[in-house]
């Protein structure tokens, strides 16, 4: 008996389908067929606010989350890093894809070097990104940028500003290769950064199990560690916290930074410990940043 068509659910943006046809095109190398079912999220039809003005977490998510229990669809696909760190009641995320380059990258207007002696005009819709940014560059003027990749770049084409600060990750699966860059290796990424998920209903065991296969096992360590130091911060998807869990062979290192909103106060750490418990890594690391002002920090932001 052939078995069913499985039903992904995505944002319709170019990046958000190349992430489903990711998923598409893994389940079909493991005999599994599916179709992609479109639709639109919160976070795409507001376009006229900033991220931590629409309501904090899920904002790209909850929509699929809906269609998902609602049994629209069987699989919703999202980027990691968009993701609520408790899921909605009744959804599991059964696959972590294999993660692409986490860094972030500032994208420039032309071939001029950052002049510290200088103000900068940069663009940015990430709280985390522009506390950093401030952080090391508190003379700059950061402005806010929505839209998907292409509606950014052509924003930042039609603005008067040095750059705009976008994930490599996105820019790479769209191949899209800018004239002049700068790749930001002093900035912490937003946890679980690069790696794409699919989520299922927690009591579809057929789709659970199929989904399983295309599991990446170091991805999901490296998510747990960090969306797990996001949840004890309590400081959601679009709070300026940046996280990273590096392996090397059975251990990892997990870096930790937590700003302000202009980036002047911060804590910056890492902690190591064994791979195989990501989650009291992260509990290591969360203790560590809260003895040195990095729950105060979060307090006096709240979104």
């Amino acid at each position: 008996m052939k078995s069913k068509s499985l039903r992904i659910g995505t944002r319709d943006s170019l990046l958000a389908i190349w992430q489903a046809e990711k998923v598409q095109n893994l389940l079909k190398a493991s005999g599994i067929n599916s179709e992609l079912v479109f639709i639109k999220s919160y976070g795409d039809q507001v376009q006229d606010k900033a991220l931590h003005q629409l309501g904090g977490t899920g904002v790209f998510t909850k929509a699929l989350d809906d269609a998902l229990l609602d049994n629209q669809i069987d699989i919703a696909v999202h980027s990691c890093k968009d993701v609520p760190t408790l899921p909605a009641p009744g959804i599991h995320i059964g696959a972590y894809l294999e993660r692409e380059d986490h860094r972030d990258v500032l994208v420039c207007k032309s071939a001029a070097a950052l002049d510290e002696s200088k103000t900068h005009q940069i663009a940015t819709g990430s709280l985390r990104r522009k506390a950093q940014w401030l952080q090391r560059f508190p003379k700059d003027q950061v402005h806010n940028l929505r839209g998907n990749v292409q509606t950014r770049l052509k924003k930042l084409k039609d603005n008067n500003w040095f750059g705009a600060v976008f994930a490599w990750a996105g820019l790479k699966r769209l191949n899209i290769r800018p004239d002049h860059y700068i790749m930001l290796d002093w900035m912490l990424s937003a946890p679980a950064q690069g790696i794409v998920v699919a989520a299922c209903r927690e009591k579809d065991t057929e789709t659970k199990e199929k989904i399983s296969a295309i599991d990446n096992k170091e991805s999901r360590i490296q998510a747990t560690a960090e969306r797990k130091f996001l949840n004890l911060m309590e400081g959601g998807c679009t709070a300026p916290i940046g996280a990273y869990a590096e392996i090397s062979g059975d251990l990892m290192k997990l870096k930790v930074q937590v700003n302000s909103i202009d980036g002047q106060e911060f804590v910056k750490l890492d902690v190591e410990g064994s791979k195989n418990e990501p989650e009291l890594l992260a509990e290591k690391a969360y203790k560590a940043a809260k003895a040195e002002g990095a729950v105060e920090i979060v307090r006096h932001i709240k979104l």
